[in-house]
């Protein structure tokens, strides 16, 4: 047994979290993974806390697996060593804002025309051209520009989702686009440029709002904990004191939701109900019917109705309670991956094969690999000329 990926060496030029969870997969599928990091600093994340035994939490979430080499890429010595690493790698992903890479003479299209078989990610965060293609990209930032807050949170009260989708969505992209791509090379022997705009990310996201829009629809309010396309569908508060999610997600939910859930014949028969585009405009009806429900019940026992009637639900759990989650546990989802304090605890990889094997990989010292693998291309040939070498003026797009 192997990992898929055994022998795919990947260097990346990354901060904060789009282009690192996307290398951070890629490593635990077996790539070795060389993560460029600044001298005397590194990736801003390992800045943000100190809560996992003196590291950060999203250092330690994006980076087991990989090793760190401090490079200058604004130095010509270090540039000579990036180079000579460069044309031994399969795959280059980076984040920088755009055209950063071509300031340090790594501009994607040149990059693929010296070294035909290489697959370069270039992140961004409102892409290559348009009136905002110079500006910083905060995962906040694209989320507000992108209307995934205007349909989170509540009516006046805009939310940032808790998860920062914009970072995430914009990783597992590039993360297939990557697979899809060794894969065309196996075919044709060449490889490709592949540039990624959070900002299209989320815009893909919002597909079915958009949809919503451009046919005559209204713009969607936010309902907090629930969908503003979809009715009943929420969390309603306990006899015990819990929170239980229940939801409809078509016609025939609703009826056997109504007719068997709540033993309602007069909801089920209801033509007012019949349809959940007529569910939409009564939610605040059907909510408070739910609610007082709910309010009579205790969280297990409404659970345990809910799926004898074939009822989708769920609990409302905090943070701690999914750390502790039996689902988890019991599947055997956690590990342990190494680091400079010793081992910490990790969830496996959400994606395996059967077969597949999970590289032991560990949170890297910053710096810690740097030295090896300066030696590692001492003595390779030289590589083609790295181009213009000018500091890098951009910063990173997050």
């Amino acid at each position: 047994m192997s990992a898929p990926l055994d022998g795919i060496t990947v260097l990346s030029i990354e901060q904060a979290i789009s282009a690192p969870l996307c290398t951070r997969h890629l490593a635990d599928l077996g790539a070795r993974v060389i993560k460029i990091e600044n001298p005397g600093v590194g990736d801003s994340t390992r800045h943000y806390d100190t809560v996992v035994r003196g590291m950060a939490a999203h250092f330690v979430w994006l980076n087991h697996g990989k090793e760190s080499a401090e490079l200058d890429l604004t130095d010509s010595e270090d540039m000579e060593v990036f180079a000579r690493l460069l044309a031994k790698a399969d795959v280059l992903v980076s984040n920088l804002a755009p055209g950063a890479l071509g300031r340090l003479g790594l501009d994607p299209s040149d990059l693929l025309a010296r070294h035909p078989r290489l697959v370069v990610v270039d992140i961004s965060g409102y892409g290559t051209g348009g009136p905002l293609d110079h500006k910083r990209a905060y995962d906040l930032l694209v989320q507000a520009e992108g209307g995934s807050c205007a349909i989170t949170g509540l009516p006046g009260a805009p939310a940032k989702p808790g998860v920062p989708i914009a970072d995430i969505g914009t990783a597992l992209y590039a993360y297939s686009a990557v697979l899809a791509a060794l894969y065309e090379r196996d075919r044709t022997g060449h490889g490709t440029v592949i540039p990624i705009a959070m900002l299209d990310v989320v815009a893909e996201m919002m597909g079915f709002a958009l949809n919503g829009v451009l046919h005559g629809g209204e713009e969607p309010e936010p309902v907090g904990m629930g969908s503003p396309m979809i009715a009943p569908y929420g969390a309603y508060a306990t006899r015990d004191g819990q929170t239980v999610v229940l939801g409809t997600t078509s016609d025939r939910e609703w009826q056997r939701l109504a007719g068997k859930l709540l033993q309602r014949p007069d909801l089920e028969a209801d033509p007012r109900f019949a349809r959940n585009a007529d569910r939409v405009v009564l939610r605040a009806e059907l909510d408070e019917i739910l609610g007082a429900w709910c309010a009579e019940r205790d969280l297990a026992e409404i659970q345990q109705l809910a799926d004898a009637a074939g009822i989708g639900n769920g609990r409302f759990n905090g943070v701690r309670e999914l750390a502790e989650h039996p689902q988890l546990v019991q599947r055997k989802r956690w590990r342990e991956v190494g680091s400079p304090v010793g081992p910490i605890p990790a969830l496996l990889p959400p994606a395996l094969g059967r077969g597949w094997t999970v590289p032991d990989g560990s949170v890297p010292a910053l710096g810690a690999d740097t030295a090896a693998i300066r030696a590692e291309v001492a003595d390779d040939e030289d590589p083609p000329a790295a181009g213009d070498r000018s500091p890098l003026r951009s910063g990173l797009a997050l």
